[in-house]
């Protein structure tokens, strides 16, 4: 996917009131900007990938995976509390693979023993 040479984007990003941690002071070495901004706006132009990352805990994570799928995201799926619940497991993994495969036409693949990638059916491998 090509990008523009104008340079990075910048995006606004307003504060958060709830937020538990201190200002970001410059020069910090690490900033933790999922917990800064939880629902940080995403401008999306065509051709853009998000890779978004899961911690599968339970089923009601599913639907949360599911929508991000069809939205064209990539995601990565950490899957190790399941792992011990073969029922629980075997439920959710069924209920992504048939959505992703069958209903969307897009791919799932096993990245070791408990995470999963999944590809949105736009998304061309030979690009990279």
């Amino acid at each position: 996917m090509a990008r523009r040479e104008e340079g990075p984007r910048w995006i606004e990003m307003s504060q958060t009131s709830n937020s538990n941690e201190a200002d970001i002071a410059p020069g910090e070495n690490y900033h933790d900007l999922g917990s800064k901004y939880p629902d940080a706006p995403i401008p999306r132009e065509f051709g853009d990938v998000i890779i978004r990352r899961s911690v599968l805990e339970d089923l009601t994570g599913v639907s949360t995976i599911m929508n991000w799928t069809s939205d064209g995201d990539l995601v990565i799926v950490e899957m190790s509390a399941l792992m011990k619940r073969e029922t629980e497991l075997h439920i959710a993994v069924s209920k992504i693979k048939d959505f992703v495969e069958l209903d969307l036409g897009g791919s799932l693949l096993q990245l070791g023993k408990t995470r999963l990638l999944i590809l949105p059916p736009d998304f061309d491998t030979n690009e990279m």
